[in-house]
């Protein structure tokens, strides 16, 4: 049995505190809500920190509401089952809660939260080791080692961004509020996140990220499609996420966002740009669809072989693109 190394656990009373006892800390702390992913790699001694401070209990980070613009808020701490059962939310923003109901299983989602899989670490079949597997094989970049074992010359880590929210966030085109020592900002979802494996996300010391703005639809349909071995419980081997702007059956906006084929996610905005002023037919679907997998670059360092994974990439990109070009189109309220 893995047993959770010694930590102290700190309760802030507000988020101001809690940012104020991580700056304290430095890198032997860690921010806690649902923790799904976090005591794991604890467990695994991925991650090792000593002080972890608790933010599920704050209620500044649990609020969820709809702003005057049609823009839906919603707080870091609330659970994915929260998302999943909002009805509002899903027919505003289908594909978000498509995304939340896909994370993992039914337990976990119960505890895992918003901005705890916008911000969860990247995976990578080298680093989700036990200790002891890790330390017969040698340290990879991600456990301060100097080299990335799946490609041993490359200067950087290539783990792979395993978010199932971050793909259809980044498509919706999606606001992170973060809070940190120097006070509030905000910014897009998209800029969260680095192409390497070892930080992949762009937040500062001490910083938490507060809150989700979803935009209001405006007319935009949305969808996100994930590739797994199992039915639940896995995480995703490949994820597309599209958000259609259509009127009269031609196009008149459109991204596509693609998950765990990299460290972040990938927006293939190029690609999609000639659908504008299209109709959107199949024969356009399966272009784009052939496009994104022809784009996409999936390695060896996650379950099942990278070139079925990239086969696939195909497939999922066009039922994404069928499901959201029928869905149900919300207007702002």
């Amino acid at each position: 049995m893995l047993r959770l190394p010694r930590f102290s656990y700190l309760r802030p009373a507000s988020v101001a505190e809690a940012v104020a006892m991580l700056a304290d800390h430095g890198d032997r702390s860690s921010v806690i809500a649902g923790g799904t992913d976090l005591l794991p790699k604890m467990k695994r001694r991925q991650v090792q920190p000593t002080v972890l401070v608790g933010i599920a209990h704050l209620e500044a980070l649990s609020h969820r509401e709809t702003t005057a613009s049609g823009a839906v808020e919603i707080g870091a701490s609330r659970t994915l089952t929260s998302v999943l059962k909002d009805a509002e939310l899903a027919h505003h923003q289908p594909g978000y809660a498509q995304a939340a109901g896909l994370v993992s299983s039914p337990a976990l989602r119960n505890t895992g939260t918003v901005g705890g899989n916008l911000c969860v670490d990247t995976r990578c079949n080298y680093y989700d080791m036990s200790e002891e597997w890790r330390t017969a094989s040698g340290s990879c970049l991600k456990t301060g080692g100097e080299l990335c074992r799946l490609a041993p010359s490359s200067p950087r880590c290539w783990a792979i961004s395993s978010s199932d929210t971050a793909p259809i966030a980044v498509a919706l085109g999606a606001t992170a509020v973060v809070a940190g020592p120097e006070g509030e900002r905000e910014v897009p979802v998209a800029s969260l996140y680095r192409d390497d494996g070892n930080a992949h996300l762009a937040l500062g010391r001490g910083e938490i990220l507060t809150r989700l703005r979803l935009p209001a639809p405006d007319g935009w349909r949305s969808s996100y499609v994930k590739l797994r071995r199992r039915s639940s419980m896995d995480f995703p081997l490949a994820g597309a996420a599209v958000a259609l702007k259509i009127d009269r059956g031609v196009v008149e906006g459109c991204r596509l966002v693609l998950g765990a084929v990299a460290s972040q996610p990938v927006e293939l905005s190029d690609l999609v740009h000639g659908l504008v002023g299209q109709p959107l037919d199949e024969e356009a679907i399966e272009e784009v669809a052939s496009g994104a997998s022809r784009l996409a670059k999936p390695l060896d360092n996650a379950d099942l072989s990278y070139v079925w994974r990239k086969r696939m990439v195909k497939e999922i990109v066009a039922r994404a693109f069928r499901q959201a070009a029928t869905s149900e189109v919300a207007a702002v309220p």
